[in-house]
């Protein structure tokens, strides 16, 4: 991920381009072209990651009662192919694509959330999204997309608060009535931000979760800002 001005932005319908990267859309598969120089090391990152939807998501959700963000399951279950010539890595399985949007900065509409996503043995996929809005408000969220992306709101399950990640970012997550939810690996742990796998139990089947922690107080304060360029570089 690089940060770019708006002159290395383009777009139509179908493509994003940002500098050297793109995203495109064929109207099967979702082809991402990455071409890139990482942080701190410049070392370069080149490759494709190919998207294949199994299931295509059918709802939109508001996330504030004002509506300026909105959340989007696009693919709730799906086929990810990826192919690095730098570094030499591709590997292949089963994944995930959502989207958020809205009219102001997500650290002017929330302090934090916690979010995961878990496959079921049906084909199902389970989310569980909740958090609190900047206004002091809690907002939450447990839904259930069937095969054909129709996503059922249920009740949410019991909470499980989860060990703090080393930079005492504070993880919860949920599962069913007396059962507990279990790290397996954490495989991004940021002053902010955190993403990890868990072992647990949810709607009756043990399952392998994806697990995130974003905490926007964190990410709001001068000092986080200050570190950001020396994680994602900035060509302006």
């Amino acid at each position: 991920m690089t940060e770019r001005g708006r002159g290395a932005l383009w777009r139509d319908r179908t493509t994003l381009k940002i500098g050297p990267s793109q995203v495109h859309w064929d109207g099967n598969v979702l082809v991402i072209d990455v071409d890139e120089v990482g942080a701190v090391f410049p070392m370069k990152t080149r490759g494709r990651i190919r998207l294949t939807p199994e299931v295509l998501g059918q709802r939109r959700f508001r996330l504030d009662p004002s509506g300026r963000h909105v959340w989007e399951p696009l693919a709730p279950r799906a086929q990810v192919d990826v192919a690095f010539s730098q570094p030499d890595v591709s590997w292949s399985g089963k994944g995930y694509l959502d989207a958020n949007h809205g009219s102001e900065p997500l650290e002017d509409g929330f302090a934090d959330w916690q979010w995961s996503r878990a496959h079921l043995k049906g084909g199902e996929t389970a989310v569980i999204y909740e958090g609190k809005l900047r206004s002091g408000d809690d907002f939450g969220m447990a839904l259930r997309i069937d095969n054909d992306g129709n996503a059922e709101v249920i009740e949410m399950p019991a909470p499980v608060v989860l060990p703090r990640t080393g930079w005492q970012v504070n993880r919860l997550t949920r599962a069913d009535a007396g059962h507990q939810a279990r790290l397996r690996a954490t495989w991004e742990d940021t002053p902010f931000y955190s993403r990890s796998a868990l072992s647990s139990r949810m709607f009756g089947e043990d399952v392998v979760a994806v697990h995130e922690s974003l905490s926007l107080d964190r990410f709001r304060s001068p000092v986080v800002q200050w570190m950001l360029p020396w994680r994602m570089p900035r060509r302006v």
